[in-house]
């Protein structure tokens, strides 16, 4: 058998994929270093009713100028796409990833009634979002954004983005932001766009948000619950040796330490053969994912993606993603379902194994 499982059709004739859109997505870590999600509606253009990163697509007015689709630079991190990570942030969830402009670059907090004017009047394009802020005496802390992946849409999606993620590491001191304090508590989230797209945001562990997946009382999507699976491995919630909030602060930066250190650190396989891979020397700031099917598991009718390729607009570049690691999936209409993060090696040898007793099954 070969190494890779094959799909069980390929269309005759494949249609040209549609034209990638640049975005930009932010996962949020708290004080207690708890991620934010953001509640999609059903009717949302992308990613119905499931729980995301805040983040949208890159604006001109916004955010500046940016490659042409075609430009293979598009992929490349670059201002723009932490600009617009930062807006959309903030008009999504309120939540201000700015400084004071000067030497000292404190938290910039706004008075909700002014933070909820311009949430409006920046979605609405009547102002700009860096003029706003230079308005009130702050600057975008771009610096503080941690490259974190970058993801292509599979071929086959109607709407296509390459999405830059990054991680944004609130401080560990207990935070006054009104946004950070509600979405510590689920609060809906009012947004200047009436609710259209967002319901409500939350905080919570990487390992809580899987296990409610697990349960079906949340919908992740394979990026979001890859990435929440990686996550899992370093923040794991309060210290078990003491709750005084001096030592709280030093585990939590103690996690975030560990956790910049896996982002820069190569080769990011441990298993041996995916460690000879190429990607593996790419470290996870840099990667490159766009998931393609390498079949249907036998045993549950999940999709295996495997997440190595960075789709055909980088083919030849260099560019990949991880080779450890395989994302199984079952869609319901259009909606992800029992979406689990294993092991590639495993889950091949275990269909490898499944194909040996079919065939015994026959003789």
């Amino acid at each position: 058998m070969p190494k890779e499982i094959q799909t069980a059709s390929t269309p005759a004739k494949e249609k040209k994929p549609a034209e990638l859109r640049p975005s930009a997505s932010v996962i949020i870590l708290s004080p207690e270093n708890q991620v934010l999600l953001l509640h999609r509606v059903q009717t949302s253009s992308s990613f119905p009713s499931a729980h995301v990163f805040p983040g949208g697509n890159l604006s001109e007015f916004h955010d500046g100028a940016f490659p042409d689709p075609g430009d293979i630079k598009l992929h490349d991190d670059s201002l723009p796409y932490k600009l617009a990570a930062i807006r959309e942030t903030f008009e999504e969830s309120g939540i201000l990833l700015a400084r004071e402009e000067g030497k000292d670059w404190k938290p910039l907090n706004i008075p909700t009634t002014e933070r909820e004017k311009a949430r409006k009047a920046i979605y609405e394009n009547k102002v700009r979002f860096v003029e706003w802020l230079a308005s009130v005496g702050g600057v975008p802390d771009t610096e503080n954004l941690l490259p974190f992946t970058r993801w292509i849409t599979p071929v086959n999606q109607p709407r296509r983005f390459t999405t830059q993620m990054y991680i944004y590491m609130l401080p560990l001191s207990t935070s006054n932001e009104p946004a950070v304090a509600a979405a510590r508590s689920e609060a809906i989230v009012p947004r200047p766009d009436g609710g259209v797209e967002i319901t409500a945001a939350r905080f919570d562990y990487p390992v809580k948000w899987l296990e409610k997946q697990r349960k079906g009382e949340v919908i992740l999507f394979p990026p979001q619950c890859f990435l929440l699976h990686t996550l899992s491995q370093f923040l794991v919630g309060p210290s078990s040796v003491s709750t005084l909030p001096p030592k709280l602060i030093e585990h939590y930066g103690a996690e975030r330490e560990k956790l910049k250190n896996f982002v820069a650190t190569v080769p990011t396989a441990t298993e041996p053969q995916a460690a000879k891979h190429p990607t593996a020397q790419i470290p996870w700031g840099e990667k490159v994912m766009c998931a393609t099917s390498l079949g249907l598991r036998k045993s549950d009718k999940r999709i295996i993606f495997g997440l190595d390729k960075p789709g055909p607009e980088l083919k030849g570049s260099g560019k990949g993603g991880d080779m450890e690691k395989v994302v199984l999936v079952k869609f319901v209409k259009g909606v992800a379902k029992n979406v689990e993060v294993r092991s590639r090696e495993e889950v091949l040898a275990e269909e490898r194994q499944a194909e040996r007793a079919t065939q015994d099954t026959k003789l």
